[in-house]
């Protein structure tokens, strides 16, 4: 017996005659989702979640995600701007940070980005000025593919509200 169900993220709960089954609520945030930071520093800013540690760890003893987002938007570009003039505002300014769960809103929205999760951009790198700064730089030059190709806008785009 197949049911369907509108929405994911509500529980179903439903009765057969030989007992009751309830389904568990799928993971609402995992990796390349894209949500909204809540509070802080970035309060109101877009981000794509790059792992999530459901468990906590020793030092974040909770549930938490390495995020990835958007701290300055391009700006807006129109036809007679010269060349120089359309790239420097088509400038992306990312930010890395490890966030609570709690301090995060998913959205519907999913963002591919292959970013060198093994290597670059990692929990160990971001205590590392230098390492910190390239795993910044990375994730810049990424951001700004994505948004020259036009890919998913609203990403790009201020938060309005």
């Amino acid at each position: 017996e197949s049911l369907q169900h509108d929405c994911p993220l509500i529980p179903i709960t439903f009765t057969r005659a030989r007992g009751s089954r309830v389904f568990k609520m799928p993971k609402a945030l995992r990796e390349k989702k894209v949500v909204i930071v809540l509070s802080g520093r970035y309060a109101g800013k877009k981000a794509v979640v790059l792992k999530t540690f459901d468990e906590g760890s020793t030092q974040r003893p909770f549930a938490h995600a390495l995020v990835a987002g958007v701290e300055r938007t391009p700006l807006k570009v129109t036809k007679s701007m010269s060349k120089k003039m359309v790239a420097k505002r088509s400038r992306v300014k990312p930010f890395i940070k490890v966030v609570n769960y709690n301090h995060l809103m998913p959205t519907r929205y999913a963002l591919d980005v292959d970013i060198d999760k093994k290597e670059v951009v990692t929990m160990a790198n971001l205590k590392d000025r230098e390492k910190r700064w390239a795993a910044k730089k990375e994730v810049k030059s990424k951001f700004t593919a994505k948004y020259l190709e036009g890919a998913h806008p609203w990403f790009f785009a201020k938060l309005r509200f």
